[in-house]
């Protein structure tokens, strides 16, 4: 039997690769001539350079960068296809897990690590950047990221306007003339799944903020800042408008990238998948397993368990889902997957449940194996 085992990250417990080996090895358990395809996944956040570096035989290159909140931190990117390509996170230059929860403040957060985590990439001589936008501290519309690539973002005296979302409110203009000018030489893809506008009820203040720290007041001068940018790069001609699907992603980086950066968004999922080697081996499979920390109603949504669930049942291969927690409707999870079921054993509390979840993830898939064997006894 060929199975593929392409989980997401456990988030806060385990990454994907990890996710992938205890899998495998309850896999192995039940079914010892099984032969297991393990292509660890991501959908633009956290982990994503690491699963398509890895997957795709490539080698990580360490840089260091500016943190959300200021200070130096090490992080690093993927180098691919003998280095033609490089593939980036944002999380892991101005994520909000680099922040303490008590810490969180969208009004001081930068981009800016992200700026510098570019240019080091760019500094390598790749042609084609893969950057995933997921998993983001800031709403400063990428403010941050374009003034480390050379972008003078200006107040009405013409001075730099500095960094956080609480720049937002000072901008004038957007000065172009002194941007990096390796950016127009490099395609640059973006993984993101997000399809929010820059601003307004479903903007990237309103829906994002709340989750990076900001109140309601604060909502509202982020908003109102960002229409200011946005105003700015339509002033520079840089832009016809901050409307188009994705822009308020990671705060507004989404619309940073296009319009400055000239970057295409792409479903994260997919380009993870394809990068990683998904799609070479989805036919030779006989079922596919895939698994995330907590699957609600959003995984139907269009998160990357669904989309794996999606592309193997259009190949006609079953789909199971083993997550840490399952919440949502039992038909709209079936609808979704052939299989369905929580590691949870009884645990009370989330700590507890991190603390045996290697365990009881390997039991899951050992026993959902033990299942299939017992039907394939049964007709033999």
């Amino acid at each position: 039997m060929k199975i593929i085992v392409a989980p997401d990250s456990f988030k806060g417990n385990m990454s994907a690769p990890e996710a992938c080996a205890v899998i495998e090895a309850g896999i192995l358990r039940a079914l010892k001539d099984a032969e297991v395809y393990k292509i660890p996944l991501a959908d633009g956040g956290e982990g994503t350079a690491r699963a398509v570096t890895q997957a795709a035989a490539g080698r990580f290159v360490k840089a260091e960068v500016t943190g959300p909140l200021g200070g130096r931190i090490e992080t690093g990117f993927g180098l691919i296809e003998e280095g033609r390509v490089a593939v980036l996170d944002m999380a892991s230059a101005s994520g909000i897990e680099l922040v303490g929860r008590d810490k969180l403040d969208p009004m001081k957060a930068s981009s800016y690590g992200t700026g510098e985590l570019i240019a080091a990439a760019l500094d390598t001589g790749a042609e084609e950047l893969i950057i995933g936008i997921g998993g983001s501290a800031t709403n400063d519309g990428g403010v941050g990221m374009i003034s480390a690539l050379g972008f003078r973002v200006l107040d009405d005296k013409g001075r730099p306007v500095g960094q956080g979302g609480e720049a937002l409110a000072k901008i004038a203009s957007v000065d172009c003339n002194g941007a990096d000018r390796r950016l127009k030489n490099v395609s640059i893809k973006v993984a993101c799944d997000v399809t929010n506008p820059l601003l307004g009820p479903k903007g990237a203040s309103a829906v994002f903020g709340p989750q990076k720290g900001a109140t309601p007041e604060m909502v509202q001068i982020l908003d109102e800042g960002l229409a200011r940018l946005g105003g700015a790069w339509i002033k520079a001609g840089l832009a016809k408008d901050v409307e188009q699907s994705g822009d308020g992603a990671a705060g507004g980086v989404g619309a940073a990238l296009r319009i400055c950066l000239g970057a295409r968004m792409e479903s994260g999922a997919m380009l993870v998948m394809q990068y990683a080697g998904f799609f070479s081996r989805l036919g030779e499979a006989d079922l596919i397993i895939t698994g995330e920390g907590m699957t609600d109603a959003q995984t139907s949504g269009g998160k990357l368990c669904s989309v794996v669930a999606r592309e193997g049942r259009r190949a006609g291969i079953p789909v199971a889902l083993i997550s840490g927690a399952l919440g949502g409707e039992a038909p709209d999870l079936l609808a979704a997957f052939d299989y369905a079921a929580s590691t949870a054993c009884g645990q009370i509390g989330l700590e507890a449940m991190i603390r045996d979840s290697r365990r009881d993830l390997g039991f899951a898939a050992e026993n959902l194996m033990r299942a299939i064997v017992i039907g394939r006894n049964r007709k033999a």
